[in-house]
């Protein structure tokens, strides 16, 4: 068998019709990509320096200006079934798409070395389990399902998208209900302030990068219709979750992330579970794209590439090369 049919992730390829997938399938991937705890910090600072008028505003409007710009990548997607590093060929040639596929390679590495201190660095505090034993295990975790690909995407976030919904909405309902219900949470009043175009370059900033590799997703799509439209769905559904999450916690209890909300409720297995699932359905989508990315550099095969993808943001983490979210979402909405 040649090597070209041992490449059930089409590298450098078009997706065939035989591996194409519906939109059930492409729908959780898609939503499982968009559930991100850094989502839930950016919505708890707007939460908590906007009017609930104007965080709507910029939520709805912020992720709107994404699902024009995935919505686009996904169509071309669904129409080639190119990666969006094979479609960058077209408008840079072959030499030119080595930048755009190192940018946004080397931005999702970073994004995981990221995510990977998120989960490790509050289930620590409340397991006492050393941190770096936390970061390497649960990377090593992430990499594994981004080195098998689509297909183990796809069974993980078929877990991974019911039960943050689920787990999380119990838990922001509670909080909810701790400040006095709606009523209470509406006449809480921001305690610091933020300008329109400022909420918006956060809510754009959370996903510009990670959005730039929609198409390495939805190339499986069975058509365009299904891949446009889970990519919208999942921004507008998943992503604004996310950031209300963000807001009702950091609102009602102080706390941004709904695994911390959690930990404070006493609900400490829901919180390790949630933070874990949230964070894992995202990181290894961004190790899977930053897989296809530096493949198409190095014309090695993605799954090699994701484990050295996923050894360097480990690393990241290990070795103190940090940068603040706030900081990194801020360059990302300015690239």
């Amino acid at each position: 068998m040649s090597k070209k049919h041992q490449d059930h992730d089409y590298s450098l390829e078009a997706i065939p019709n035989s591996d194409k997938k519906g939109f059930i399938s492409m729908l959780v991937v898609m939503l499982g990509f968009t559930f991100f705890s850094a989502s839930m910090l950016a919505g708890g600072n707007l939460g908590t320096s906007l009017s609930m008028e104007k965080f709507i505003t910029a939520v709805i409007i912020g992720n709107i200006i994404l699902c024009v710009y995935t919505g686009l990548l996904a169509y071309m997607a669904g129409d080639t079934g190119l990666s969006t590093h094979l479609l960058a060929r077209y408008s840079f040639g072959e030499k030119g798409s080595y930048l755009v596929s190192f940018l946004v390679s080397a931005t999702q590495v970073g994004w995981f070395g990221v995510g990977v201190a998120m989960f490790a660095i509050p289930v620590s505090k409340v397991t006492g389990i050393n941190v770096g034993i936390l970061v390497l295990v649960s990377g090593l975790l992430m990499t594994a399902t981004a080195f098998f690909g689509m297909k183990s995407l796809t069974i993980l976030s078929m877990i991974a998208v019911p039960s943050i919904a689920i787990l999380g909405s119990i838990s922001a309902g509670k909080a909810i209900g701790d400040v006095g219900g709606i009523t209470g949470l509406l006449s809480i009043k921001p305690t610091g302030t933020m300008t329109m175009s400022a909420a918006l370059a956060s809510v754009v900033g959370t996903f510009i990068s990670g959005g730039t590799l929609t198409a390495d997703f939805t190339r499986f799509s069975k058509d365009k219709k299904t891949a446009v439209s889970t990519t919208v769905i999942a921004f507008l559904i998943g992503n604004s979750l996310m950031l209300a999450f963000g807001a009702i916690g950091a609102m009602a209890t102080g706390q941004s992330d709904i695994a911390e909300v959690m930990f404070m409720q006493g609900l400490i297995i829901p919180a390790i579970i949630i933070l874990g699932l949230n964070i894992w359905t995202t990181n290894d989508n961004a190790l899977y794209g930053s897989g296809l990315g530096f493949s198409n550099i190095t014309k090695q095969p993605k799954s090699r590439m994701v484990i050295i993808n996923g050894i360097v943001g480990i690393l990241y983490y290990i070795y103190k090369i940090e940068l603040k979210i706030e900081e990194f979402k801020y360059i990302l909405s300015n690239m």
